[in-house]
């Protein structure tokens, strides 16, 4: 299971510097699958749209703040700000893994309001 965490780890942080190719030929399985509803079925869907987004937000940040792993599951619980004049978002990706591979990405995330009444944080 620690090997999935840093693989996890490792491919966003791969991404996150604009190495999509290079994160994808290391970690991910093309013919699994990725269920994020903003784009069409696939990984090679998902790598091209990642290579557009670093493109358009070549400065982004990316602050890792928790990593859980089950099993062949893992969750990476983040911080993602696309430009430095907001407070970003919260950022949950999950994979599944198969042969130190990953097989399956789910990715969810929430804004993070300038003006949040909660004390707390987002983190």
């Amino acid at each position: 299971m620690e090997d999935n965490k840093q693989t996890a780890v490792e491919f966003l942080k791969l991404v996150i510097a604009g190495r999509i190719d290079e994160a994808y030929e290391k970690y991910v399985d093309l013919g699994g699958k990725h269920h994020n509803t903003f784009f069409a079925a696939g990984f090679p869907v998902l790598r091209d749209a990642m290579k557009e987004n670093d493109v358009q937000f070549p400065n982004k940040q990316f602050t890792i703040k928790n990593v859980l792993g089950d099993g062949d599951m893992v969750a990476v619980h983040s911080h993602l700000n696309l430009k430095p004049d907001n407070a970003g978002m919260v950022v949950v990706h999950i994979f599944r893994f198969k042969d130190g591979k990953i097989v399956e990405m789910w990715d969810c995330g929430q804004a993070i309001p300038d003006d949040s009444p909660n004390q707390d944080g987002a983190f």
